[in-house]
């Protein structure tokens, strides 16, 4: 997409979604930190009912540290790999306590020193909870950046450089839950609702130009 295109689907976008936020119940910091690793192959539907139970009593570092890997690991069971998000929830945790004073960090830099955090959880870290200009190429925004015209690179990684190059900035944030929920509901991964998609008439996939 050109650069006139692009903001034409911004506009478009922003007209449909404005007002989605991040698809994740928190009440602070910690809590949207460990739900955003629990996302992970999960849908945030899920990782909400999880940790509704989990936050109940288990909603700060102090608290979540008491717990061993298997007891987390039981209490996280149906987001899927809880053995590996048990530990890195822990390992997490107990750098937080030790490095950070039990507060969650607000730069990059410093969220991905953290166990299970990648570029992408620290980017949701960043956007709601801090109010940073991020854009977190989860499934979603991967596949319909992709697949409507606005990144064409082979990982997450180039796809993200892209979007914040062909995004401006103050959009970052917003951008990201757009492209995410249009991927929920219309720009599905197996079979986009193309019928009723309000970018149709701009989309590259629709004109051939991207797979």
């Amino acid at each position: 997409m050109n650069k006139k295109t692009i903001k034409v689907v911004l506009e478009i976008l922003n007209e449909t979604y404005t007002g989605v936020k991040c698809g994740l119940d928190f009440t602070n910091h910690y809590e949207l930190l460990v739900s955003t690793i629990l996302s992970a192959q999960c849908t945030d539907v899920r990782v909400n009912v999880v940790a509704k139970k989990l936050y109940a009593k288990y909603n700060t570092p102090e608290a979540m540290i008491t717990l061993s890997k298997e007891e987390l690991g039981e209490k996280i069971k149906s987001c899927g790999f809880y053995n590996n998000k048990s530990k890195n929830i822990l390992g997490a945790t107990k750098l937080l306590l030790e490095k950070y004073g039990g507060v969650v960090p607000r730069t990059m830099e410093e969220l991905i020193q953290l166990p299970g955090v990648g570029r992408k959880t620290a980017n949701v870290v960043l956007s709601n909870a801090f109010g940073i200009p991020a854009i977190a190429v989860d499934t979603h925004v991967f596949r319909v950046s992709k697949r409507i015209g606005l990144a064409s690179g082979k990982n997450v990684e180039i796809v993200e450089q892209e979007l914040m190059k062909n995004i401006p900035r103050k959009m970052w944030s917003d951008a990201h839950h757009f492209i995410i929920w249009h991927g929920r509901e219309i720009c599905k991964a197996r079979k986009p609702n193309c019928e009723v998609c309000p970018i149709a008439p701009y989309c590259e996939f629709l004109n051939g130009k991207s797979k």
